[in-house]
């Protein structure tokens, strides 16, 4: 469905109008507070300010707005996970935290609550990628005092990156399990070397469980 400021039959000046509305609208439906809105505007059009927009990037800023998960006409919003590169990274580290017994709670409500607590903003999604290192870094310093260095070098190839983190992480999960006097043995306590990424999940979940059931 198209918006009042597409409509042609409305007079330019009042789909300029409905276009700011409808971005003051969808900025108050999601609860982005003024900062995050600033932050939001100037991502999309590299103003600060819907007023000093073009038309057409008041156009754009409500697309933004309806991928954020505002609904205009439906007069609610849906929203959802937050999508971008920095969510996609923290969510997996968050999750991989959890396995490792880091942190109690993986649910998407407390990586939200952590990552309001580093950037500042009220939600994930409103975070600016080009601070988005700082929530990666405070997640991997969790992950040090917890014995999971991920420190790789760049010169590896990317399959090989990731598949030395989760040979790190399996690694991490092992020496807790120690800790806790649960011994493990067969392929899992042998060289991993040569092991798949995805094998190595499997070993991730696997080992997260006896790492709740031995801390209780």
């Amino acid at each position: 469905m198209r918006l009042a400021s597409f409509n042609p039959e409305v007079p330019a000046n009042g789909r300029r109008r409905a276009a700011l509305a409808t971005v003051h609208m969808g900025a108050k439906a999601l609860g982005i507070v003024d900062d995050d809105y600033r932050a939001l505007l100037e991502r999309v059009t590299g103003k600060r300010s819907a007023a000093d927009c073009s038309n057409q990037q008041l156009d754009d800023v409500v697309d933004e707005l309806r991928r954020l998960g505002f609904n205009r006409h439906a007069g609610a919003v849906h929203a959802s996970a937050a999508s971008h590169p920095v969510a996609r990274k923290a969510r997996a580290m968050w999750i991989s935290l959890h396995q490792l017994g880091a942190i109690d709670d993986p649910a998407e409500r407390a990586l939200e609550a952590f990552a309001s607590r580093q950037l500042g903003v009220e939600r994930l999604q409103w975070a600016d990628q080009r601070q988005g290192f700082r929530l990666i870094e405070a997640l991997k310093a969790i992950g040090d005092r917890h014995g999971w260095d991920q420190r790789v070098s760049t010169r590896l190839p990317s399959r090989e990156q990731v598949r030395l983190i989760k040979d790190r992480l399996v690694g991490a999960q092992l020496a807790r399990l120690a800790e806790h006097g649960v011994p493990v043995d067969g392929p899992l306590a042998g060289d991993r070397e040569g092991w798949s990424a995805k094998r190595l999940e499997g070993a991730a979940q696997e080992l997260a469980a006896r790492l709740r059931e031995a801390r209780g």
